[in-house]
């Protein structure tokens, strides 16, 4: 959901570290904003026939354990991320919802899935960040069955999205250590361009490519605007090294900048996304 480090850093430590404690720690904020995403794929998952699901960048497990809650018995859930802190947490919640899943932690550009193992692949904003996505989804053709389907939402570009970037805008004259975007290296709007997409899936083994735009309405509590900004994303990194004094005075000047999203005790936006799909 929210913008990530450049790729200067190397995935797995970025997500094994600071951003992927703050995920956890902003776990359920974070999962009712995200429930609309989850939603679209739920339901692709109930128009199709296929019970063995792999849901990757799973995080804290969210959409698995959705798709397990619909499939039920006959389903078979797994859920793969690079990022042990909010695996950790995924199973603790599959366990308390006496959940049959499993969860992977590895990337799934390299990780050796047993052949044709799953029907159905999804991904909730999971698949923007590898360092090399035809050989990433090349290893995912190869764990699908013949006609799998895969369904993946990924970010529209920067200026479809201004919610997005609103933090780093604001904060960009006040600090000098916010890390830059890099729109040809992982992150969240590493999928902007549709075409983009096509060719990878094209040139990974994909067939049958379907890439929708769509907007999906937001929000979530006017309370938690501030911890959101201040923990995730480019921001949420620099403002660790501030001062107490730089750290306040670029927090109001932030909070001020999100005030066109602010209606009342709710904060507002639309998101806007690819619904893409495609099969193997």
């Amino acid at each position: 959901m929210a913008a990530q480090e450049p790729a200067i850093i190397d995935q797995a430590t970025l997500w094994n570290g600071t951003s992927g404690h703050a995920w956890v720690d902003s776990q359920q904020l974070l999962d009712r904003i995200l429930e609309p995403f989850q939603d679209i794929l739920i339901d692709e998952i109930r128009g199709g026939s296929g019970s063995r699901v792999l849901d990757i960048g799973c995080g804290t497990g969210s959409t698995t354990l959705a798709a397990a809650q619909l499939l039920g018995e006959k389903g078979r859930c797994t859920g793969i991320d690079i990022s042990e802190p909010m695996l950790a947490l995924a199973r603790t919640r599959a366990e308390q919802e006496r959940a049959s899943v499993s969860f992977i932690c590895a990337d799934a550009q390299t990780f050796a899935f047993d052949a044709a193992s799953f029907d159905t692949m999804i991904s909730r904003f999971g698949v923007m960040f590898f360092n090399d996505p035809v050989a990433a989804f090349s290893n995912l053709r190869r764990a699908a069955t013949s006609g799998a389907r895969l369904c993946f939402i990924a970010w529209k570009g920067g200026a479809d999205n201004p919610f997005m970037t609103t933090a780093e805008r604001a904060a960009a004259p006040l600090l000098t250590n916010i890390p830059p975007r890099n729109p040809d290296g992982p992150g969240q709007f590493a999928f902007a361009d549709p075409q983009r997409v096509r060719r990878i899936l094209e040139q990974s083994g994909w067939t049958q490519i379907d890439i929708r735009p769509t907007a999906v309405g937001c929000s979530f509590p006017e309370a938690e605007l501030i911890g959101y900004f201040t923990r995730l994303g480019p921001l949420g990194q620099a403002l660790q090294q501030a001062d107490e004094a730089a750290r306040n005075h670029v927090i109001a000047t932030v909070r001020a900048a999100f005030d066109p999203y602010v209606h009342g005790a709710e904060v507002r936006f639309n998101a806007a996304i690819w619904v893409v799909s495609a099969r193997a």
